[in-house]
């Protein structure tokens, strides 16, 4: 849960990039107010440049993201109905395309918040098209929200039909990676869908991985090897050693943290 609520707190900003020249100076201000996590400055000067004709749609999309970001630090169900009735005025066609990627964004993000997961999965599915107008580190964000949202979805089918979920994460990841050996959200993602699919020595093996790939990330991969070590200790360890026959837990349970830990010992 921890990972997940981090993982919540630094989706998405809403970027200026590319955005129409001619925009108004509350607009451009209401933009830099949410990317400074001042929010309620965001909504209250979006609110000036709503009343424009030409702006009001770019503006209540900053309002309902602003909403929103309100909503996840203090869980006032009157901000999620105000983000809500934000982005629902806003047309589609009136925005910049990174905006429109933006709107997808926050109607996933309304979605989930509304304990819908799988529907804000399938938004932010739709948004990750635009990962081409995002920064990698945006689009790595998104990516983990996706797998985020149809994991907490999966958690409330039965366990005979979890797996077909966890294999759709494992096939995206698996490309996500070969694609970016680097990416945090897809090597974490492919050693939690592994497990989710029943692959407990995949799950293994690629949680090893990934701790020796998050060394290629450009910040060293701190933050992934902190909730791949988690994972290993919470979740992998007990289910390889429950695999074992009882006679052999112990040593089982034994051998595997020895290993974990020769692999941070010589992966540093």
């Amino acid at each position: 849960m921890t990972r997940l609520v981090t993982a919540l707190a630094c989706l998405l900003v809403l970027s200026a990039a590319g955005v129409d020249a001619a925009e108004p100076p509350q607009l451009a201000s209401a933009r830099a107010h949410y990317n400074a996590a001042n929010y309620d400055l965001a909504i209250s000067t979006a609110s000036q440049s709503r009343k424009l004709d030409q702006w009001a749609d770019p503006s209540a999309l900053v309002i309902g993201r602003s909403h929103l970001e309100l909503y996840r630090l203090h869980t006032r169900t009157d901000d999620l109905v105000a983000a809500r009735e934000a982005l629902l005025t806003v047309r589609a066609g009136s925005l910049t395309p990174r905006d429109q990627v933006d709107l997808q964004i926050g109607l996933g993000q309304s979605l989930y918040y509304g304990d819908l997961y799988g529907a804000g999965a399938e938004l932010f599915d739709t948004a990750l098209a635009g990962g081409a107008l995002m920064s990698t580190r945006d689009r790595q964000q998104l990516l983990d929200w996706w797998a985020t949202a149809l994991d907490r979805d999966v958690q409330t089918r039965p366990v005979d039909r979890r797996q077909v979920v966890y294999q759709r994460i494992l096939l995206r990841m698996e490309d996500e990676v070969r694609d970016d050996a680097s990416n945090p959200a897809a090597n974490y993602w492919l050693a939690v869908s592994a497990r989710g699919t029943g692959d407990l020595d995949r799950a293994w093996h690629s949680a090893i991985a990934a701790w020796v790939r998050a060394a290629l990330a450009p910040d060293g991969g701190a933050a992934l090897r902190e909730d791949l070590d988690r994972l290993v200790n919470e979740a992998l360890l007990s289910d390889r050693v429950r695999a074992r026959p009882g006679r052999e837990q112990a040593d089982a349970l034994h051998s595997l943290q020895a290993e974990w830990n020769q692999v941070k010992a010589l992966y540093p």
